[in-house]
């Protein structure tokens, strides 16, 4: 069933391309990767439709108008579980998860205040308000590019809107809509957001991008991964220098040397050789699964293969997977999505 649906999300789904002041170029169909059935085997079709069922199962229903999802109405895991839902194929109001689409559409809108800002509601529990901000965007962006209303574009471009004046000086953005400090990770989140919100036709200036690659490629180490923020010793990680790969590809760096050698620091933490940290599992592993998708098939099939099977061992029975750190909702929407990529249905996260 799974690629009957992604086919026929090709099939209603456009692409813009867009020129540096985000008007749209031209629109293309995406085409699925011919690849992907000898990648999601039997037994991961199986536990990607026992995740999605889970995922739709944690979503409120005592208040029909309340679509988050599970762990206490945040906004990110609720946008990250409609992305999850988005790339099995179902779109909203079509396919199996189209009316939870719709539902976290709405939830995540009733959230943004006139100013832009999206925002978990208070008194529960943040990861960090930017962070939920960017993923917030991200998923309006993949919702407008599907419905085009003019409601939704003016949240969405309001939200971007705020993303543009709290950039700092350095380039990045930090954990407030603040333009005062800036790490790594929350910059890459913007990054995303802004990439996928040009991509469906609101202007983002060329310049914001400019900064925030400089800010990039300043935190970059001489072992090819990042250090969190400048100030901060040189100290790489596995999970900010898979996102910084990635925020990278969608600023439109794609072959240079700091790619390569940022390429070379992810493949000491394949899947299944033991040296990969728990610290931010599922973090870590969507960016990097995300940074190998975007290099290509050479580097793409082993990575996969590696992280497909130590998700299919995490699993639980109820069909989701667990983070002590951020809940169910969120791991099961991370693993998800890390494991419906060669599904390739999801502009935000095409080649």
């Amino acid at each position: 069933m799974m690629h009957r649906i992604r086919d026929a999300l090709v099939v209603s789904t456009a692409v813009f391309v867009v020129m540096a002041d985000g008007r749209p170029l031209a629109a293309q169909s995406p085409a699925p990767d011919r690849n992907a059935e000898s990648l999601i085997t039997p037994a991961t079709e199986e536990a990607i439709n026992r995740g999605l069922e889970y995922l739709s199962r944690q979503q409120g229903e005592t208040d029909a108008a309340d679509g988050s999802v599970g762990f206490e109405k945040n906004v990110a895991v609720s946008a990250l579980a409609g992305l999850a839902l988005l790339s099995s194929g179902s779109l909203p109001g079509r396919g199996p998860y189209g009316c939870q689409i719709e539902r976290i559409e709405s939830f995540i809108c009733s959230r943004a205040r006139p100013d832009g800002f999206i925002l978990t509601p208070e008194g529960k529990r943040s990861s960090g308000p930017m962070y939920e901000h960017g993923f917030s965007t991200l998923f309006l962006a993949e919702m407008h590019g599907v419905s085009r209303r003019d409601d939704l574009r003016d949240v969405l471009a309001a939200a971007v809107e705020l993303i543009l004046r709290t950039q700092n000086r350095e380039g990045g953005w930090r954990y407030d809509p603040k333009p005062s400090e800036a790490d790594i990770s929350v910059t890459v989140c913007q990054i995303n957001a802004l990439r996928a919100a040009r991509s469906v036709g609101i202007a983002v200036p060329a310049g914001v991008i400019d900064k925030a690659v400089a800010y990039i490629r300043e935190c970059h180490n001489d072992d090819g991964g990042f250090r969190y923020r400048l100030q901060d010793p040189p100290t790489s990680a596995f999970g900010r220098s898979a996102a910084a790969l990635v925020g990278l590809h969608n600023a439109g760096i794609h072959d240079e040397p700091i790619v390569e050698d940022g390429r070379r620091f992810l493949w000491r933490y394949i899947a299944g050789d033991g040296r990969a940290p728990e610290s931010y599992y599922y973090y870590s592993h969507f960016y990097a699964a995300l940074a190998m998708w975007f290099a290509g098939d050479e580097q793409w099939r082993p990575w996969y293969a590696a992280i497909r099977d130590e998700l299919l061992a995490r699993q639980y029975e109820d069909g989701s997977w667990n983070s002590e750190s951020f809940g169910r909702e969120y791991a099961t929407a991370m693993a998800l999505l890390v494991m419906q990529l060669p599904n390739d249905v999801v502009p935000a996260f095409q080649r």
